[in-house]
């Protein structure tokens, strides 16, 4: 995974609450089990019509929010199925962070599983975010070290986060590397225990 320390772009926001991960990614794209390829497919229902064609009034589809790796959107983010497709999902599109006021618990420990930064902040905070980035070219400035965001308008926000779980993103860690942080005590219990 690639480490997070300072992350600064462009962000999209979704006014939308309890956006469940079958929106995310519908059922019907998670037939593959490599984790790259979901990002064609985020959002695939409102993105798309029927036809496959690209909606115009959808506002993901609209290009000033091309490029964008910071997703706003609003409270109980990614509830429903606990598929973890829907982080790959959004990451594979190309998002490294994503705040809202609250998540889904399995969507949420989903995200820093897989290198994505799940920030939550206060209702009011998103609100004033969603405002400031809607039909806008908007950019954020994600500082993991300091747990800070700031734009270059006024905006400052704190946010809270596990110490694990930040010890991860900063280093670009999965389970398994957190895990071999550990190899000299793993050997030893082995050697000891054969």
């Amino acid at each position: 995974m690639e480490p997070i320390k300072q992350h600064t772009g462009k962000v999209y926001p979704l006014n939308r609450s309890n956006i469940d991960t079958d929106q995310i990614i519908p059922k019907q794209f998670l037939k593959r089990i490599e984790r790259q390829g979901f990002g064609q497919y985020l959002f695939y229902n409102w993105r798309f019509d029927k036809d496959g064609e690209l909606r115009e009034d959808f506002s993901l589809n609209h290009p000033v929010y091309k490029g964008a790796s910071i997703l706003v959107a609003g409270e109980n983010f990614g509830c429903g199925s606990s598929r973890e497709h829907a982080p790959w999902a959004i990451q594979d599109y190309g998002f490294r962070i994503v705040i809202a006021p609250s998540y889904a618990d399995i969507f949420y420990s989903n995200c820093g599983k897989n290198g994505i930064l799940a920030i939550q902040l206060p209702e009011e905070k998103v609100t004033e975010l969603v405002n400031n980035a809607e039909g806008v070219e908007y950019n954020l400035t994600v500082d993991l070290e300091n747990q800070l965001i700031t734009d270059n308008h006024g905006f400052k926000a704190t946010f809270e986060l596990a110490s694990y779980l930040k010890e991860m993103l900063l280093n670009g860690w999965d389970e398994i590397a957190v895990t071999l942080t550990h190899q000299d005590k793993i050997s030893s219990f082995e050697n000891t225990h054969r």
